[in-house]
């Protein structure tokens, strides 16, 4: 299984010990407003069924999700993952930090280690992202990594009753910095 590290963070497969946590920070309506796939309110106990459908997803490579945890005492900050369509050589980067974390840089941090074990190791030729336009939390950490603004899609997702524009980034592999 692999684990990847930063300065401060250790990014490492989920385990099922993990759902009471991302349980938690999943069901605030703060975290699940901004994402596409965390559903609102959140099912008590679904956390264990989506740490196995992330963990059989893993087994074809076609999936890498980690959680997000802090090197020095452990605790579980929030998942990153790198969705990889093989095709076409690249991948798609989506991540989520639970509230208490924000605004201390640890998406960018692990975004940006995510991106190189993608370019680096897995070989992508691109990795992108995509973010609802009212999220700067999200784009700007794209930015921050480096990833370039390809173009918004209005209106392209509902979510929670209300159309969304998405705004994607993306990189290719020839203009990685590294």
């Amino acid at each position: 299984m692999t684990r990847l590290e930063t300065k401060r963070l250790l990014l490492r497969p989920l385990q099922r010990e993990d759902a009471e946590i991302v349980e938690e920070y999943a069901s605030d309506y703060e975290i699940a407003k901004t994402t596409l796939n965390i559903p609102h309110p959140y099912p008590k106990g679904s956390a264990l069924d989506y740490i196995d459908s992330v963990l059989a997803a893993a087994k074809n490579g076609r999936q890498h999700v980690f959680a997000i945890t802090e090197k020095n005492s452990g605790s579980l900050l929030g998942t990153i993952a790198l969705g990889i369509a093989e095709e076409h050589s690249r991948g798609e980067l989506a991540y989520w930090v639970g509230k208490p974390h924000w605004g201390k840089g640890y998406g960018t941090e692990a975004a940006r280690r995510l991106m190189q074990y993608g370019f680096e190791t897995l070989q992508l030729r691109k990795i992108f992202a995509a973010s609802f336009t009212d999220n700067p939390g999200s784009w700007r950490i794209m930015e921050k990594i480096g990833l370039k603004y390809e173009g918004t899609l209005k209106q392209h997702v509902s979510r929670l009753g209300n159309h969304h524009d998405l705004a994607y980034y993306g990189l290719l592999k020839e203009d990685y910095k590294g």
